[in-house]
Parts: structure tokens; C-alpha cells; sequence
């Protein structure tokens, strides 16, 4: 069966050409099944399209009329597709990402770079906030995927672990005299503590870990940056429950020291995350795609 949409490509092919064979031609199709076509939208329009002579065909007043809107759809529709063919070969397109500072500083940069680099036209939009907020702005629909920290627990989600990564605690030089050995971590909570507020993920892993040890947490100093955590830890204000990947420049500078934990706290992961029910953009497809090619 012939769809509405063909009738019409034929109908504007033979306005153009003004000629039944030419169009035939053109479509790659017999002159019948061309003149059978136009009989067909024209007997479903209940309107003569066409004047029909030896020389040709030209259109009627309502053929004209209807040209212009049905050339107009079909070169819209053209471009149409073109743009799609565009966002599949991303040469245009865009990247929406959502992201907290730490991780975007310590994991998500270089990617982005990369990737930048390699399909320049994309644009980028990245938000910044929580795992909790990210997860709140994936779900919203503002963007596309969500790179934080995990455990996630939500089945509207699809949740990709992609790099492991190590709590540990850090202390300035005031503290080095006592922390120099091994240390359990009934120990270590009687010093004054330094962690993140309690809506961050990575707050929240500490804590249930100490708490499946007994321990009830109650930090003297609670920050919104991981940064600043390090910088509280650096000035010897406490103890600091940090990340152990994202510490490194201060680590290795001697800027802090890590506690030598007797009970390792487990790793867990950076993962993506995304809505099942919505299928990924073209861009955030790659994306994915390059990130776990390193890490999976």
C-alpha cells in the first residue's frame, strides 16, 4: 500500500518536471504506477491537481496551492533527516552531563578534553552539585547522564561502576608523632574529625562503615568540598576522611599523611548513570562508550 507521504514525493517530483515520464524517471519508477499515484491523491482529495495536454502537465490552482505546503513539509522532512544524520555521525549535537567539583577535577576532565577534541562541534552542558542532586536533575530530564559517586540504589536508574576508588583518612604533620603506626578505627575517632556534609555519597560510605564497626560518627568539622576537607586537614584542624585517588598532589607533596587504617574501609566506585526508560543522545551514547573503554 502506497503511503500518504509517497503520493505526495510523487505529486511534487511531477510538479517539478511537469511530466509524468520525467518524474517516472526520476523516481525510478513506470509512468503507470507514477499517473496511478497522482489518480489515487487526487480521488482522496477529491481535487483536480493537474491539466493534462500532449506538451505535458501543469498544476491547477489548487495543485499550486498545495505544492507550496507540500514542498515546504518535504524539504522541512529532508532537513530533517539530514540533522539526524548529523547527531548519529556527531557533528552536531550536545553533551549534558552532570557532575560534582572533585570528581570532575580528578576523573571527568580529561575525557571531556578527548572527547572535545575528537567531535568539536558538540556543545557541552555540564551541572554541578551532590550525587543526590545529579540524580535529581537525570531524573528531571536537564541532563542526560550523571557521573557521581556510588553505591546508587534506584531502579529508574541504569548504574555504570567505571573506576574504583579508596576512602582513607589524612592528618597534617601536628598529628604525626601519634599516627605514625597502624591504627584501628575506635582509635582514630577519638581525634577531631573532618568530614564532607552529610547529603555527600562518600560521607555516607564512611559512616555506615563505621557504624557496621559500633561506631557512631560525630565530626567536628562538616565541609561542602572535598578540597576544603584536605586544606582543614593540611592546617592540622583534625582528621580527615578523604579519597584517596583525589588526594595524591597532597599525599606525594607531604602536605598530608595517610592514616595506616588496620581495617581497610572497602572501595567502591565511579559509575554513570542514566534513566532506563529514556534512550541516551548519540553524544552521551559515545561518551559512555569512551569511558568504560578505559575502565571495563
Amino acid at each position: 500500500m502506497v503511503s500518504k507521504l509517497d503520493l505526495y514525493k510523487v505529486f511534487c517530483k511531477v510538479a517539478v518536471s511537469n511530466s509524468f515520464s520525467e518524474a517516472a524517471k526520476d523516481l525510478y519508477m513506470t509512468q503507470p504506477a507514477v499517473s496511478q499515484a497522482i489518480r489515487q491523491l487526487e480521488k482522496e482529495l477529491d481535487t483536480r491537481l493537474f491539466k493534462r495536454s500532449p506538451k505535458g502537465v501543469t498544476l491547477t490552482n489548487e495543485g499550486q496551492l498545495l505544492f507550496e505546503y507540500a514542498n515546504s513539509a518535504l524539504n522541512l522532512l529532508a532537513a530533517g533527516e539530514e540533522k539526524l544524520l548529523e547527531f548519529k555521525n556527531l557533528t552536531a549535537g550536545e553533551l549534558k552531563i552532570g557532575v560534582g567539583d572533585t570528581i570532575s577535577r580528578h576523573f571527568l576532565l580529561p575525557y571531556l578534553e578527548s572527547f572535545h577534541n575528537r567531535y568539536p562541534n558538540i556543545k557541552f552542558t555540564v551541572a554541578n552539585g551532590t550525587t543526590a542532586e545529579l540524580l535529581s536533575i537525570v531524573k528531571s530530564g536537564e541532563i542526560d547522564i550523571a557521573v557521581c559517586n556510588l553505591p546508587v540504589d534506584d531502579p529508574s536508574l541504569e548504574v555504570r561502576p567505571c573506576f574504583i576508588i579508596h576512602d582513607t583518612f589524612v592528618y597534617g604533620d601536628k598529628f604525626k608523632r601519634i599516627l605514625s603506626r597502624p591504627l584501628g578505627v575506635k582509635e582514630l575517632v577519638k581525634f577531631p574529625l573532618i568530614f564532607l556534609e552529610k547529603s555527600s555519597n562518600s560521607r555516607q560510605y564512611v559512616e555506615e562503615f563505621l557504624q557496621s564497626k559500633g561506631i557512631q560518627l560525630s565530626p567536628e568539622f562538616e565541609l561542602g568540598s572535598h578540597d576544603l576537607v584536605l586544606e582543614f586537614a593540611k592546617s592540622n584542624l583534625g582528621i580527615a576522611s578523604v579519597t584517596r585517588e583525589f588526594s595524591q598532589d597532597y599525599i606525594a607533596k607531604g602536605l598530608v599523611n595517610e592514616v595506616q587504617l588496620i581495617e581497610e574501609i572497602p572501595g567502591r566506585h565511579i559509575g554513570i548513570c542514566y534513566l532506563k526508560t529514556v534512550p541516551l543522545s548519540p553524544a552521551s551514547t559515545k561518551f559512555v562508550e569512551m569511558v568504560e573503554k578505559k575502565y571495563l
